[in-house]
């Protein structure tokens, strides 16, 4: 009689998803986006590149979602009775050590984000839509009550101004940015521009 065959599972546990998530981390930091291959992967992780299709798709998503992944904050969680106190408690969640490690690792995958359209297309689809979403929606908190006016026109530019700080530290000062930085750069120059008065 045959053996009857044994049932593919349907999903990864998160404990080895999350396992998954941080050997494309390691591997991206070695060798970069280009250089990345799902083979590498699946030696690193001990799966089968069918697996990792069968999960993720391609390159590009499961890079994309590792990234994702590797960032704890999730901005839906964080509701603190103001604007003020919400983007501290965002920027509050990484240690310094962590953001400076984050910071390389997008350093990374921007310059990559140039010439991988399916990159690029992953990279909005799974990062920058969901977190504009959050970003409107603890805006919107903020505008009901009445911390920001409704026709603010920098409403538009938080998510914008929010990255602006962390790259051009980076960039202009050879420096990654730091809590103590981004919290000073919030309160003078984010929460201003949306005429939140201060502290």
């Amino acid at each position: 009689m045959a053996e009857a065959a044994t049932p593919r599972r349907s999903r990864l546990t998160p404990e080895r998803e999350a396992e998954l998530y941080e050997a494309v981390l390691e591997l991206l930091r070695e060798v970069g986006y280009d250089a990345l291959t799902m083979d590498a992967v699946a030696a690193r992780t001990r799966s089968s590149k069918a697996t990792l299709y069968r999960q993720w798709g391609g390159k590009a998503e499961l890079v994309v979602k590792a990234v994702r992944h590797s960032h704890p904050t999730r901005i839906e969680e964080i509701d603190t009775g103001t604007l003020r106190g919400d983007l501290h408690a965002l920027v509050t969640q990484e240690d310094d050590c962590t953001m400076q490690r984050n910071a390389a690792l997008m350093r990374g995958v921007a310059m990559a984000l140039h010439h991988n359209p399916d990159l690029l297309q992953a990279f909005r689809e799974h990062l920058v839509e969901p977190e504009l979403a959050e970003f409107r929606r603890m805006l919107q908190r903020a505008v009901e009550r009445g911390e920001i006016r409704a026709d603010c026109p920098a409403l538009d530019f938080l998510l914008p101004m929010m990255i602006g700080g962390f790259v051009t530290k980076t960039l202009l000062d050879d420096q990654p940015p730091t809590r103590t930085f981004l919290t000073s750069y919030i309160d003078a120059v984010v929460l201003p521009a949306l005429g939140v008065p201060p502290a």
